[in-house]
């Protein structure tokens, strides 16, 4: 499969049978690594890291599939350029397509990933935005193989704010997977109902379910409870008001027992407030899935380094 030139902005942009390629890519990469065998396809490419939000897991994988694959990664932070204050973004773009190869994006306001991708010339990787933050949904979906060895007709229940990026990705990928996927969160908390629509048109095609639910009873028969941050970055002044209404969603010991399942796992994105969205023994008993979370990004984010951007 040839996604040469490709961005990854969101994963409303790549089929089924494209995911599946990536995550395939991944798991192949991932054993290469623990064999000791490092590739080059990345030889001779620079690479521009843009953070306007700070980063552990994103940062890393980037820098880390970008050397092990022969390339040079070039952090940039929001005090380092000028992006969108004294330069525009496009222009900022024009200028970083022809000295770069490609670009990863970490930031605020999704369009600004889509003026990268438009005005730079070369791939674009976002690596989070308001909206959305599709590298994170591909090592979820990879650690989720891993443990059950498929994604198709899966239950999964997100369950906290249930209109955050996060959310919203794990919607699409999901519905685009034949995930079935249950949206637990207070209704003033649901994505918005276009996303809903275009996602209900995927999972016809895949043959997954979408459900939105306030009613905590929407765990039962989940194999997978997923969960993150009540307040997602610059939202830190509505903590008080977020832990109010979300404390009936906590994954904690009863939350799990209403599954009904001896198997269900609890994957969290990180970082991880314990004691709000999630309870410090639930966690502890998940750690193993959670940091496979956290490795497997590095993996998935090099595959989408090497399908749109590497020479093999």
């Amino acid at each position: 499969m040839n996604l040469k030139g490709r961005s990854f902005l969101t994963l409303k942009d790549y089929s089924k049978e494209e995911i599946e390629y990536l995550l395939n890519l991944a798991a192949k990469l991932k054993k290469n690594k623990k064999n000791g065998i490092l590739g080059r396809s990345l030889k001779g490419k620079n690479i521009a890291l843009i953070f306007e939000k700070p980063s552990t897991r994103t940062r890393s994988a980037f820098t880390i599939g970008c050397i092990d694959e022969g390339g040079h990664p070039e952090y940039l932070g929001k005090d380092d350029i000028q992006l969108g204050d004294k330069e525009s973004i496009e222009d900022t773009a024009r200028v970083l397509g022809r000295m770069f190869d490609g670009i990863e994006f970490r930031g605020f306001v999704h369009e600004s990933a889509e003026k990268l991708a438009e005005y730079s010339g070369v791939p674009v990787w976002n690596g989070l935005t308001d909206n959305y933050h599709p590298t994170q949904i591909l090592a979820d979906f990879l650690t989720i193989k891993e443990h059950f060895g498929k994604l198709e007709g899966l239950k999964l229940v997100y369950a906290g704010d249930g209109r955050n990026n996060m959310a919203n990705s794990l919607l699409i990928g999901s519905a685009k997977m034949g995930i079935n996927i249950t949206i637990l969160s207070p209704k003033t908390l649901w994505p918005d109902q276009e996303l809903i629509t275009l996602c209900n048109e995927y999972a016809d095609v895949s043959g997954g379910q979408i459900k939105l639910t306030d009613n905590i009873n929407g765990v039962a028969g989940a194999d997978v409870i997923y969960t993150d941050v009540w307040c997602s970055m610059g939202e830190e002044d509505l903590v008080a008001e977020r832990i109010k209404m979300l404390a009936p969603y906590q994954v904690n010991d009863d939350m799990l027992a209403m599954t009904g399942k001896a198997h269900t796992i609890v994957l969290h994105c990180l970082p991880a407030v314990k004691g709000n969205e999630i309870t410090y023994d639930v966690f502890e008993k998940f750690a193993e899935p959670i940091f496979d979370q956290a490795e497997n990004r590095m993996h998935t984010i090099k595959a989408i380094m090497v399908a749109t951007l590497g020479d093999e």
